[in-house]
């Protein structure tokens, strides 16, 4: 699924970070800590909205929702079943996320389940998708990098205010 590459400022990456400090931040009070008129902070985040860029760091935890097991599935499918396959995929609550990969699979699969009993029924269910030729499964034994985009958020903006102001 391609999208379309979105371009985000200084002033983007500097109200994204604040979000992700406070992701219960009115505008008012953005535009406050960002210099800005009401209607900028406003605007800004109406479009970042738009673009699914809003609050990018805060996950739930599937663990908090009884789902303590974290696993990846690669999986090998019949070429011209991909579409389909993720589809069927779409439609298993566990599964997280779905990626096409290069390498000795075609998808690499994110699942949560509640115990092994409930990750051997899903990897089951997996492979019983039509168009799903083999799966490889990876339990995962301790997540050591959460998911984050501060750091991009931060070399954003660090790299605009080096350029606003060379000596620093």
């Amino acid at each position: 699924m391609a999208r379309e590459k979105v371009l985000a400022d200084a002033l983007d990456a500097r109200l994204l970070l604040e979000l992700v400090k406070d992701p219960r931040a009115t505008i008012a009070g953005l535009a406050h800590r960002l210099s800005v008129a009401r209607n900028t902070a406003h605007a800004r985040v109406n479009r970042l909205e738009a673009e699914s860029l809003h609050a990018v760091d805060h996950r739930i935890d599937p663990a908090a929702l009884g789902y303590p097991m974290r696993a990846y599935v690669l999986a090998n499918l019949k070429q011209r079943r991909l579409d389909e396959v993720g589809e069927a995929l779409a439609q298993v609550p566990e599964v997280l996320e779905v990626l096409g990969v290069t390498g000795p699979g075609d998808t690499l699969i994110q699942v949560v389940a509640q115990d092994a009993d409930d990750l051997y029924r899903i990897a089951g269910r997996i492979l019983a998708i039509p168009g799903v030729k083999r799966t490889r499964t990876f339990l995962v034994m301790r997540h050591m990098v959460p998911y984050r985009a501060t750091p991009l958020l931060t070399r954003l903006r660090d790299a605009a205010d080096r350029r606003r102001d060379p000596a620093r």
